[in-house]
């Protein structure tokens, strides 16, 4: 007996771990699915603020949902239609242009400097030639032809991944409080009540975080695109919105944002146009870093400076920029239920 009961011990153990580890990989598999949802219910939480406040404006229920859901969608279609043929019509210029591009930029003061100086280390001339001399081979077509394919593909996956972001989105934003009742009813009855203000105060925090994110992120590509316009720059809507993607990244954003559009201006514009753009992206940098963000992010979550720094790069780590994304208003949810739950039952002992 005792012999079989270790026998079956032995089995059943094994094969808990077996389906632990079946689980895990179905999960690992399902990652870019779970990503959609999880971006998309973010989202969705971003566009519930807006729908309550239609609702306190004497909105009935479907009319918000439907305004909040006609409104996102146009925002989303009118950027298409803005960036996708500014960005292929500019490709396709450049792509043209590419010899007397090339010839120019050679010829620019500051290449011919950094030839001067550098030019045993890090060869400008050569390495420009041996751009041009795997162009012109016929036997590169192939590969360029594969790379192109690749970059083809991905760009179709990246525009699939989107539509259905979007249709999530919309889906959740249409369904969230259905979505809100169906989880409470998970709850026992005597502790639903109390659970259910604590979800409410989590995803109102989540919502305003995100609608304060995506606030400071088009306030950034905004501003980029005047001021690319004003001074000259080249294919400002296209940076402007790189600018706004960027800007996304919590702490970060606005600092690779700059780095980029300013790289991107001294090589497609002047030297004069990227130290201009650097010079304003640092003192909108000092703005918003000290009027803007604490203006409105503190409205959104209510957590200390050094938790938002630790919060995002552990995000970051573990699940790159979505992860920076989600974690500051994951940590504030955490703190928030710290406060109200855990700290009260501390209190009573």
């Amino acid at each position: 007996m005792v012999i079989k009961n270790a026998f079956r011990i032995g089995l059943i153990g094994a094969l808990g771990v077996g389906l632990a580890m079946l689980l895990m990989t179905m999960v690992g598999s399902l990652a870019t699915v779970l990503t959609y949802i999880g971006v998309a219910f973010f989202l969705a939480l971003g566009l519930d603020p807006a729908v309550k406040w239609l609702g306190k404006h004497r909105f009935p229920q479907w009319a918000a949902i439907l305004t909040v859901v006609v409104v996102f969608l146009l925002i989303v279609v009118g950027a298409i239609f803005a960036i996708v043929p500014s960005l292929v019509d500019q490709t396709n210029a450049f792509i043209k242009g590419f010899p007397d591009f090339a010839k120019s930029f050679l010829q620019e003061p500051w290449v011919i400097w950094l030839q001067h100086t550098f030019g045993d280390a890090f060869d400008i001339k050569a390495i420009t030639h041996e751009i041009q001399k795997f162009l012109s081979d016929p036997a590169n077509i192939s590969k360029i032809t594969g790379g192109l394919f690749k970059v083809g593909v991905g760009i179709a996956s990246g525009f699939t991944g989107t539509l259905i972001v979007i249709i999530l989105t919309l889906y959740f934003t249409a369904s969230l409080e259905v979505i809100k009742q169906s989880t409470y009813a998970l709850v026992p009855k005597s502790k639903r009540v109390g659970f259910a203000d604590m979800f409410e105060k989590v995803t109102a925090g989540v919502g305003k975080y995100v609608v304060g994110q995506i606030a400071l992120a088009a306030l950034n590509g905004f501003l980029c695109f005047i001021m690319l316009t004003v001074i000259g720059g080249k294919a400002a809507i296209v940076w402007a919105f790189v600018a706004f993607l960027l800007a996304l990244i919590p702490l970060i954003g606005t600092v690779i944002s700059a780095i980029t559009v300013s790289l991107s201006q001294l090589i497609l514009a002047s030297p004069l146009t990227a130290v201009v753009i650097l010079v304003y992206f640092l003192i909108y940098m000092q703005i918003e870093a000290y009027v803007i963000s604490p203006r409105v992010m503190n409205k959104a979550v209510s957590i200390p400076g050094s938790v938002v720094v630790i919060a995002a790069l552990a995000g970051g780590e573990l699940m790159g920029i979505l992860g920076a994304l989600v974690a500051i208003p994951i940590a504030a949810s955490i703190i928030l239920i710290i406060k109200e739950i855990a700290m009260p039952r501390l209190d009573e002992m």
